[in-house]
């Protein structure tokens, strides 16, 4: 087959190399891999790593504050409940995994942490596609806090973007396995972008309302709670928010919600490890309600974070003096 020719020349590729060195700093942290404590930022794993190759790992993230974890034990049932259905095993406990999580976040020294544990399937010695020859790879590590929404979306709530994408559904991806299948959500997350706002919900697969990118998000209406039932994560924050209404006494159900339903709300609010309860405002530029944060929201994210020093929701952080 002859080569193409060009009556003029062909205009040069644009020099993309520089956009693929990773501009992004290390955040300051403490990694535990391979039986040793080192900095984040020398934590690597195999390119044969399944965890990679197949995004098959489960993982928890956890979360310090004040130098206390919170609901840390709701945490290690969801990650061993993950690697029990994954048929995975590491070569620790859960005692251990909690002295690994502690001592971790203990070298860093933050207070304030984002703590997470992962279990990828590893990788297999003859490059098998048999998961059952794989050495499932145990790592967890500490770096500071970050939260889906920043202090100014916090204030005056997100504007948020309902994607038509469809979440893998639970007969596919159980998702009760905190897992890393996000291509859903990134589309989600584009189309969000796309429409000016700052973050997106998807649709399961009966065009109700599922969850977002690492939340889930709740209505209230007439001043009960309403949270989507199938297919999402069911989170320990979202555990958390029911914890609070029963407390408060506050009706708090977990049911279909429609697209309706949610653009008719009197408020709604996102929940996440990364951030505990944050208000939703606006869905693509119209407002919920007054458009403001609501009450109900408030109360609760206020009671939220005083949780966090209640030592029957929170565990202290032993440090190095």
């Amino acid at each position: 087959m002859a080569h193409p020719t060009f009556s003029t020349p062909p205009a040069p590729l644009p020099d993309i190399s520089l956009r693929h060195i990773d501009p992004v700093a290390y955040p300051e942290g403490v990694a535990f891999m391979d039986g040793q404590y080192l900095p984040v930022s020398e934590a690597k794993i195999s390119v044969l790593d399944w965890g990679l190759l197949h995004s098959d790992a489960t993982y928890d993230t956890a979360h310090v504050w004040n130098g206390r974890f919170f609901r840390l034990n709701l945490h290690l049932d969801r990650f061993f409940g993950g690697l029990d259905r994954l048929r995975m095993r590491i070569p620790y406990d859960r005692t251990q995994v909690t002295a690994i999580l502690e001592n971790s976040v203990a070298l860093s020294g933050h207070r304030a942490a984002y703590v997470e544990m992962i279990c990828t399937r590893g990788s297999s010695p003859t490059f098998s596609r048999d998961p059952r020859q794989a050495v499932n790879r145990f790592i967890a590590f500490a770096v500071p806090f970050g939260s889906v929404a920043n202090a100014e979306q916090l204030e005056r709530g997100l504007d948020i973007a309902i994607s038509d994408v469809v979440r893998i559904p639970p007969g596919s991806v159980d998702p009760q396995i905190k897992n890393y299948h996000w291509l859903d959500l990134v589309k989600g997350l584009y189309d969000a972008y796309d429409r000016r706002a700052e973050t997106a919900l998807v649709l399961d697969s009966h065009g109700n309302i599922a969850e977002g990118p690492g939340f889930n998000v709740f209505i209230v209406r007439d001043g009960a709670l309403t949270t989507p039932a199938y297919g999402v994560l069911p989170g320990i924050t979202r555990r958390s928010v029911f914890d609070l209404c029963i407390e408060e006494g506050l009706r708090c159900t977990a049911r279909d919600v429609s697209v309706g339903d949610l653009r008719g709300a009197d408020e709604v609010f996102i929940t996440s490890t990364a951030g505990g309860i944050m208000p939703v405002c606006r869905i693509e530029g119209a407002p919920i309600g007054l458009g403001r944060p609501g009450p109900i929201t408030r109360r609760l994210a206020d009671l939220y974070w005083a949780k966090h020093e209640d030592p029957a929701w929170s565990s202290p952080v032993t440090y190095p003096l």
